[in-house]
Formats: structure tokens, C-alpha cells, sequence
């Protein structure tokens, strides 16, 4: 599957081992992406690669309004704080098998009202929880 000579190399490789045979980029894919900068360049420098690798994808797939970066630093965030909890650095199968809610795409429901995320302002630059904090940041 060719993702354009335009990806960042890191990128490309990434997407070479976490892509769906079907070619699929779907939200597991999104947080494997995720959890691979986690555990190679830690936070913050994780959200920076993840939010700009994702607004490549979404260019590439000729639809830079699908880019939301409250949503994409967001994962980043939760992903991370799940890495940093598990010392034994599992494989991804078994990190969100121990992790299952990371999986489910409402997690964000918890932190976020859905108005929120709405916004253009969310959207474009980031929005703190504004249902509940962040279990990090609490």
C-alpha cells in the first residue's frame, strides 16, 4: 500500500508494521500508532510526531479536515500514561488487552463533553477536559 513519497520515513515504517492487511486505519490502528512514539521518543515529543504524522495521513487521504488535534493529543496523552503504568513494556497485543478502553472510542466522552469537541477551536489547537481531568493531571 503506498502512502505517497511525501510521508516521514519514521511514519512510513510505522504504518508498514501497524496498517490492517485490508489497508485499514481505523481508531486501533491510531492508538498503536500512538503507542509505537510513546515508547520511542516519550511525552511531550510523542504528541508533536503522533499530531503531525496524523495531519500527514489525512492530507495524503485528501481530507485535512478530518485532522482534530484536541482528539489526537489527546490519545496520545491517554496512551502514554497507560505506557507509563507498565514497566514490563508488553507488545501492543497485550498492552490493550490490559488496557481495554483505550479501544473503545467514547473514552473521550468521559473527559470531554461532546460540544466541545465540536468546536473549531478544538479542532485546530488543543482544549483542556472539560468534564473531568486527566487522571495525570488531577
Amino acid at each position: 500500500m503506498d502512502h505517497g513519497h511525501d510521508h516521514d520515513p519514521e511514519l512510513s515504517e510505522i504504518l508498514s508494521l501497524i496498517v490492517a492487511p485490508d489497508g485499514a486505519f481505523g481508531h486501533r490502528q491510531h492508538i498503536h500508532l500512538a503507542f509505537v512514539a510513546v515508547r520511542r521518543h516519550g511525552m511531550p515529543e510523542a504528541a508533536e510526531k503522533v499530531c503531525g504524522w496524523l495531519r500527514q495521513i489525512t492530507a495524503y487521504e485528501k481530507a485535512p479536515q478530518k485532522y482534530h488535534h484536541t482528539v489526537s493529543r489527546a490519545w496520545v496523552e491517554l496512551v502514554a500514561h497507560h505506557v507509563a503504568a507498565e514497566p514490563d513494556g508488553p507488545e501492543f497485543d497485550v498492552f490493550v488487552q490490559r488496557n481495554p478502553a483505550l479501544l473503545d472510542k467514547r473514552l473521550l466522552t468521559r473527559h470531554y463533553r461532546s460540544t466541545t469537541l465540536a468546536a473549531a477551536e478544538a479542532r485546530r489547537g488543543w482544549v483542556e477536559p472539560d468534564v473531568a481531568p486527566f487522571p495525570w493531571a488531577a
